[in-house]
């Protein structure tokens, strides 16, 4: 048995209900056609899941909180910690995605996630959201997140999971299963361009199990939770049964404490 998920996190099961799920799930297709009602969304879910994984694990409020989000993208998550008290920053290492919702005055730094330009021991919560998945070497970035963590402060890391429902993205439900470069070719038949997400390129095949492996033996951290993200609290039990976990978990929640 994995030595995870040993917090109960009280708050963020009565968070985690069945119509948050399906709201989460009905926006998803508005990712690349309505962009501002899908990351406006999503935001406004992540800084409302960190508030409570925080109030749960004992961690800094968000109020006040310096944090640091790897893989910020457009400013849409910045607007909302922003309006929660939260001291933000924002690394992103494509600046198309910076300016793509053409918003400005936000915290931004240009970087890569898995060489932070930051000193150690800097931010009270860093976390990344759907990052993971687009990353060659996502537990060099996750090793790095932890770095720049001050002592006692929470790193939060959120991801999709190669074998479930979602693990293709644009490319479809079931295609990825068949092979991630099948996937990619019949996207590209299909419409005449390719994915904004590349198979090989700009996303990758990470599984549950690479997730919960990484963290139960993270350096100078401690894994105190694992989750799935979008699945209703009486659900969470998925992530403890391997291969299972693999097909039904669509993004996974890794809570590591950075130790003190």
């Amino acid at each position: 048995m994995l030595p995870w998920n040993i917090v109960n996190l009280p708050t963020t099961r009565r968070l985690a209900t069945f119509a948050r799920s399906i709201g989460l799930l009905r926006s998803f297709p508005l990712e690349q056609t309505l962009p501002d009602e899908f990351y406006g969304g999503l935001a406004l879910d992540t800084a409302r899941l960190l508030d409570a994984i925080t109030t749960d694990v004992g961690g800094p409020a968000l109020a006040g909180a310096r944090v640091l989000d790897v893989g910020g993208g457009p400013g849409y998550f910045a607007n909302e910690f922003d309006s929660r008290g939260a001291w933000y920053i924002g690394v992103e290492p494509d600046a198309g995605e910076m300016a793509a919702a053409g918003l400005s005055g936000f915290g931004a730094v240009r970087g890569d996630g898995a060489h932070l330009p930051f000193p150690d021991d800097t931010f009270d919560i860093v976390y990344s959201s759907n990052v993971v998945e687009h990353t060659p070497t996502p537990w060099e970035m996750g090793q790095d997140m932890i770095r720049v963590a001050r002592p006692g402060g929470i790193v939060v890391i959120c991801y999709t999971v190669w074998l479930g429902p979602f693990g293709g993205h644009e490319t479809g439900l079931w295609q990825h299963y068949v092979g991630g470069e099948f996937a990619r070719d019949r996207y590209t038949k299909k419409h005449g361009r390719p994915p904004k997400n590349v198979y090989g390129e700009s996303l990758f095949d990470v599984s549950c199990t690479d997730g919960l492996r990484w963290a139960t033996a993270a350096h100078d951290a401690e894994l105190v939770a694992a989750f799935p993200r979008y699945h209703p609290s009486w659900a969470w039990w998925i992530v403890r049964i391997p291969v299972l976990r693999e097909f039904l978990t669509s993004n996974l929640v890794l809570v590591l404490r950075k130790s003190a």
